[in-house]
């Protein structure tokens, strides 16, 4: 989504990063460059004057000019603006004291509120809630039928009375229906509309008042552009929404919308769509993404979502194969599998710092995943355990179940080879050889000699 905005970004900073000294004229320079890269990145221009202005202030002052490390300390004042533009702080839902707690989405048509209803369900059964759903979407075709198979696929209930009637009463309905199977939370799709059109918002309004929601939740498709602190404007006006939720986020639109919606409104993005799947969506933090969009890794996202993916227990089970030399390939499997789950190897690697701006470059095979699981899945129970009795027919014929080359299902098993010998290393308190690289090792503390060298002297 911000890829272009990260790398002109990225090139402005990188070049101030690198002088030893600033003057004016330097932080003017860069401030047109800045001003340049959000306005074609479709962030409204008064956010734009607004943000340039409060970045200029701070980096000319005695602080920055002065300072031994000037051009990083202008990337910090950079990284603490758009911060603060993007919201400053994580915002959490508001949960009723006596539940259920009522969550009302609205927006545009074809925003994807109604894939969003049920990715905040399922976001919500992982924390422990129970979560319904209400389908009050009675102007578009088949969207009743939508949130019912979404409710289906994340194990959630559905209140609806067909694509007849009142969506008020509908809503009505659906709140004391899921009060009465005692659910924590109701989330109310409403359909989407036009914010010039009075009589979808007038209705909107009706369903707010008739629910009494907790959280009104604009949902915002991130593609909009320049359009979209209107359509906030037109919203703020009608229902006075609390949050926003920005979808379509892993598209390759310039982002203007998510850089915008706040400023102007003053209200926060709460949540963003980062995908298609029913998982794909977070909790949204303004400091983590302004450290994306510098290209500052973002390692706290990364560490969430591995702890989702691995528990304790499995973490504690995997910790005494690989010291005890047991990981097998169908250990390694469950590893890949559970790593494929947290998201692309480029959307992963974008979050290691350092590593984001190289990404962009780097030819990242998203596929390399599926044909090791297809070569795992060509072997048998007995080969997976004990990798070492495949030869040279068996390699063979691995490579023709898996549509692979024999060198591929040699790399394979080289690299497998390799990860248990570092980590019996590891296990061993010994200095192990770099993975990948043969031969290759971490670099020694000062002063410390091999016991080779003290064997010859």
């Amino acid at each position: 989504m911000f890829q272009s905005l990260s790398d002109k970004l990225q090139a402005t900073l990188g070049d101030l990063r690198s002088r030893g000294a600033l003057s004016e004229e330097d932080i003017d320079r860069a401030m047109r460059e800045i001003r340049l890269a959000l306005l074609e990145a479709d962030v409204n221009f008064r956010v734009v004057k607004t943000f340039v202005a409060a970045v200029r202030e701070r980096s000319v002052g005695q602080e920055v000019l002065s300072s031994l490390t000037p051009g990083q300390q202008v990337v910090k004042i950079v990284d603490e603006e758009l911060t603060e533009l993007l919201g400053a702080a994580g915002t959490k839902l508001t949960f009723a004291a006596k539940p259920p707690t009522v969550i009302l989405l609205c927006g545009l048509q074809g925003s994807g509120k109604t894939t969003a209803a049920g990715k905040l369900a399922n976001l919500l059964v992982k924390q422990g809630l129970k979560p319904a759903l209400v389908a009050c979407d009675l102007q578009r075709p088949a969207a009743v039928e939508q949130l019912k198979t979404l409710g289906r696929q994340v194990d959630v209930p559905v209140f609806e009375r067909g694509t007849g009637g009142d969506p008020v009463a509908v809503a009505r309905y659906g709140v004391e229906a899921a009060t009465s199977q005692g659910r924590d939370v109701v989330i109310v799709d409403t359909a989407g509309r036009l914010h010039v059109d009075s009589d979808l918002m007038d209705e909107l309004v009706r369903v707010r008042n008739a629910t009494k929601p907790q959280n009104v939740l604009m949902v915002l498709d991130a593609m909009t552009g320049q359009d979209a602190v209107n359509v906030a404007e037109q919203f703020l006006d009608a229902v006075d929404f609390d949050g926003v939720i920005l979808t379509k986020l892993d598209g390759d639109a310039r982002g203007g919308a998510a850089l915008s919606v706040r400023a102007v409104t003053g209200k926060p993005i709460v949540f963003a769509s980062v995908g298609e799947k029913l998982d794909a969506l977070e909790e949204f933090h303004p400091d983590r993404m302004a450290s994306r969009i510098l290209g500052m890794g973002d390692v706290l996202t990364l560490i969430e979502r591995a702890q989702e993916q691995i528990d304790e227990g499995d973490a504690l089970e995997l910790e005494r194969k690989l010291k005890s030399s047991e990981f097998g390939l169908d250990d390694l499997l469950d590893q890949l599998r559970r790593i494929r789950k947290m998201g692309s190897m480029r959307s992963l690697l974008g979050m290691i710092p350092g590593i984001g701006k190289q990404v962009k470059d780097m030819q990242v095979d998203e596929k390399q995943i599926d044909r090791v699981e297809a070569m795992i899945l060509s072997m048998t129970p007995s080969e997976r355990r004990n990798p070492s009795v495949i030869d040279g027919s068996r390699r063979r014929r691995i490579a023709s179940g898996s549509g692979t080359s024999v060198q591929q299902v040699n790399q394979l098993l080289q690299q497998h080879r390799q990860m248990k010998k570092m980590m019996k290393q590891v296990a061993a308190g010994g200095t192990p050889a770099m993975p990948g690289v043969p031969g290759a090792q971490r670099p020694r503390a000062a002063g410390s000699r091999s016991k080779s060298k003290k064997r010859r002297r």
